[in-house]
């Protein structure tokens, strides 16, 4: 039997760290009591389970799980479920509460989780991560559920393992429970427009933040840091809206054009480049740092965390961050960006379109009845238009940036919530 012992966290500023470093700021501001303090600061619940799982050579590895349930003051808790060596305690705890405030600064009526397994899918057969998947839904049985906690794809998992775990779920609930989880198939009761939803919030959330820097998206630039599914989309919906996007990159490197790349084109390569720009012909390839500071009015990082530090900081000149992954910047870029008057659209905000979806998907299934694809990007872009409104609005109020404005936001409606409900 192997025990798969999960990767250490790493040396670098921990996501946990950077999270609370805001969310601490942000409390201040507000004047939020010590007791209110730590009723928002300490999770729910926390789940972690050992996952016993034959492989097909016949050995049985032995994975471990996770479930951190942030907050359900707001309402049931949402949140993905990550396969990935890295997975551990601290960066499912982080991932939880942003989902919290994610959920709270779109105003859904959801509270934040997350979970995690801590193991490789690149190297795991389609059967074995289907008995893992199954195994954590039924060691999660008395966690999930539609009025309790909805899970959702992250790194990792797709369509195809949140049908597994619909499908453990339901048969231990002897009938079909297709809302216990969201980023199903389509045809297992998934939401159209879910695919694209992240990307299109960025989309929404630097439209509204060149206006309000009386920038004209047909004169502007933008460059474009990870093409997955939230900066390909991005890129996609901006490039449609008149940006010009000038750099891309994913896994194999960056990539430069000057007049612009042709997104679309840029996709069908990848597509047919086993899934990567590995020597796109369209552009120029650039050291990967070198996209961060280049000299554009729209940075979205689309990747990874801790990609924007108090190194790099300095020499970013866009006039414009648009957060399309969870952390992108350390806490300590935070004042050298501040200090550049770099309008930062912060992650809670910026990347919440997919959760968004993700609650109409949800709304869905409850009514036992599908939208059509405009009904979900009209009110998909009013939700994202609104909270950046209502942050931005916070940011002047306060004096302060609008990752701190969106904290504000986010952390003020769950402790007026918990005060009307009352606790102990």
């Amino acid at each position: 039997m192997t025990y798969i012992e999960p990767a250490p966290i790493k040396d670098k500023e921990n996501p946990l760290e950077s999270m609370m470093q805001r969310f601490d700021k942000a409390v201040e501001l507000l004047g939020i009591s010590e007791e209110m303090y730590y009723i928002l600061k300490v999770p729910a619940r926390q789940v972690t389970v050992g996952l016993p799982i034959t492989m097909d050579d016949g050995r049985i590895k032995v994975f471990e799980g996770h479930r951190v349930i942030h907050s359900n003051i707001l309402g049931p808790a949402k949140g993905g479920i990550r396969f990935d060596p890295a997975v551990n305690i601290d960066e499912v705890r982080a991932l939880a509460a942003w989902m919290t405030w994610k959920c709270a600064v779109v105003d859904i009526p959801y509270g934040g989780a997350k979970g995690g397994i801590a193991c490789n899918p690149r190297e795991m057969s389609a059967g074995e991560m289907e008995r893992l998947m199954r195994a954590y839904t039924v060691a999660m049985l008395d966690v999930f559920g539609p009025d309790r906690d909805i899970p959702a794809p992250d790194m990792g998992t797709g369509p195809r393992e949140m049908a597994w775990l619909m499908d453990e779920y339901s048969k231990a609930k002897g009938m079909t429970v297709n809302a216990v989880v969201t980023g199903k198939p389509l045809v297992l009761g998934g939401s159209l427009g879910r695919t694209e939803a992240t990307g299109r919030g960025v989309m929404v959330s630097a439209l509204a933040g060149m206006d309000k820097l009386k920038i004209n998206p047909y004169k502007a630039t933008a460059a474009v840091q990870g093409f997955g599914n939230v900066g390909a989309h991005a890129a996609a919906l901006l490039h449609e809206r008149g940006v010009k996007v000038v750099a891309i990159s994913d896994i194999s490197g960056a990539y430069y054009n000057e007049h612009g790349i042709d997104i679309a084109g840029a996709i069908k390569y990848r597509d047919l480049n086993k899934g990567t720009l590995a020597n796109f012909p369209a552009a120029t390839p650039i050291a990967p740092d070198d996209l961060l500071t280049l000299n554009v009015d729209v940075l979205v990082p689309a990747a990874k965390e801790d990609v924007i530090t108090h190194e790099n900081a300095p020499y970013i000149q866009a006039k414009m961050i648009v957060e399309g992954a969870n952390g992108p910047t350390s806490a300590s870029a935070d004042d050298i960006i501040n200090e550049k008057g770099i309008l930062v659209v912060p992650d809670i905000l910026a990347n919440a379109g997919g959760v968004t979806v993700s609650y109409f998907e949800w709304v869905q299934n409850r009514m036992g009845y599908k939208w059509n694809l405009d009904r979900i990007n009209r009110r998909s872009d009013r939700i994202m238009k609104e909270a950046f409104d209502k942050v931005f609005h916070t940011s002047q109020q306060y004096n302060v940036p609008m990752r701190i404005a969106a904290y504000i936001v986010a952390i003020k409606k769950v402790a007026d919530t918990y005060t009307f409900r009352g606790g102990y």
